[in-house]
């Protein structure tokens, strides 16, 4: 590493660490399981399919039931499943009501989340959910409660926990490798083009092929769709595209926001944010979106003299990886939150130069090896089923981070600085 700068850095191990997490045996330190967890799947559009393309494929479950309420999803999760036998449902009442069915998987919209988690727990179902977990802190209250009441395994879908990279670097930090740590910077970048346009894709990630409208009526049932949030006749961007509007989720806080600071969370350890600045606006898509094209927030751990900036733009190409700065230097990992598996330790200087200038060297460089390896965030949630240990991303991180992202648009929609009571556990 002693011949590369810090941005052939990023872009050399972003490549090698999505490698690593498109090959899951690479990480995987997991056992076969003699007696596979039967899990059934509950959403399967953009996230959900690609969940369930790995679930059917590993040896710690076996996918026995599928659930979507449009038919070539249901379709999709069927060819997925790898399973001749795997039963598929509209209803998702219907799939927990299957006695075969031992955990679910859901990746519906957000807005569906808090509902069907409660339905699933109280059915004696072990539950595996999708970030970000839910849309209020009523809602993450009541989830929270139910799932310690049923006893449940619940594991929140923030996969960058199954890299060893947070903890090798929280150590780092904890023995003083870069002193105090005063502040992070984290964010995320894209940049479409006007056919090709941030979350507007038909079913899968960076798909732009869209399907005929009259067939997706008939192949959908859009009340169920709809569900708790507000009647409205069918619109095909609402149902396509609804991380753009607000009755389905929480934008960038939800999407992204919700990575970047759970990383930071899986690395400090701090818990929820004392305070919460967002500044959000539609700089660019100018396409009926409700939720802004461009999102920034600041937050303040009081006690720990520490801030983290999040950073969000749908107008460009560049990368934010984490960035841990100290009073004594810094630690830069290669990547975004999820797949943040490297990093680099600078001392107190500039990370990079202009090129006229010699470029600093890393005092320290991280990256996983044999004895590194871990179950996937998956596997680590399929095992708990089984022991009934506590996974990575339990309950209790769900509400931190739940906490975290809503403080954030809360912050956004009042036009102010926010505050989290953590005795009435409210966002003031």
């Amino acid at each position: 590493m002693n011949d590369m700068s810090r941005r052939d850095f990023i872009q050399t191990s972003g490549k090698a660490a999505a490698a690593s997490l498109a090959a899951p045996a690479i990480l995987r330190g997991a056992p076969a399981t003699a007696d596979p967890v039967r899990l059934g799947h509950i959403g399967l559009g953009t996230r959900g399919g690609n969940l369930i393309r790995y679930t059917g494929q590993i040896d710690a479950c076996r996918v026995v039931a599928v659930c979507d309420v449009y038919k070539p999803h249901r379709e999709k999760g069927i060819e997925r499943s790898n399973n001749p036998d795997v039963k598929d449902y509209v209803s998702y009442h219907h799939l927990l009501d299957d006695p075969q069915v031992e955990a679910v998987v859901i990746a519906t919209p957000d807005h569906w989340h808090e509902q069907i988690l409660l339905d699933a727990v109280a059915a004696g179902k072990d539950v595996y959910c999708e970030k970000g977990w839910t849309v209020s802190i009523a809602a993450a209250k009541r989830m929270r409660a139910a799932v310690k009441k049923a006893g449940a395994v619940m594991q929140l879908g923030h996969q960058g926990r199954q890299l060893p990279s947070a903890d090798v670097a929280r150590q780092r930090i904890l023995d003083g490798a870069i002193g105090e740590v005063t502040l992070v910077n984290v964010g995320r970048f894209f940049n479409g083009t006007p056919d090709r346009p941030p979350w507007r894709w038909y079913g899968d990630y960076g798909n732009y092929d869209r399907p005929d409208p009259a067939q997706v009526v008939r192949d959908l049932s859009w009340p169920s769709w709809l569900g708790p949030a507000p009647y409205i006749e069918f619109n095909e961007r609402h149902f396509w595209h609804w991380r753009c509007y607000w009755p389905y989720g929480t934008g960038q806080g939800g999407d992204l926001l919700s990575h970047e600071m759970d990383f930071v969370q899986s690395v400090l350890r701090y818990g929820i944010p004392d305070t919460c600045v967002t500044a959000g606006h539609n700089a660019y898509w100018h396409d009926d979106r409700e939720v802004p094209d461009t999102w920034t927030s600041a937050y303040v751990f009081e006690e720990k003299n520490c801030t983290v900036t999040f950073e969000g733009c749908m107008n460009s190409n560049r990368k934010q990886t984490p960035e841990f700065i100290g009073r004594q230097g810094r630690i830069i990992f290669s990547d975004i939150g999820q797949d943040a598996a490297m990093f680099e330790t600078y001392a107190d200087e500039p990370a990079y130069e202009l090129a006229r200038r010699p470029q600093p060297q890393p005092t320290d460089f991280f990256s996983p090896t044999r004895e590194d390896q871990r179950p996937s965030h998956m596997e680590d949630f399929l095992q708990c089923v089984r022991t009934r240990e506590t996974p990575r991303c339990n309950v209790d991180e769900a509400f931190i981070e739940a906490a975290t992202v809503l403080m954030s648009v809360e912050s956004y929609h009042q036009k102010r600085q926010v505050r989290w009571d953590p005795v009435n556990e409210e966002i003031v």
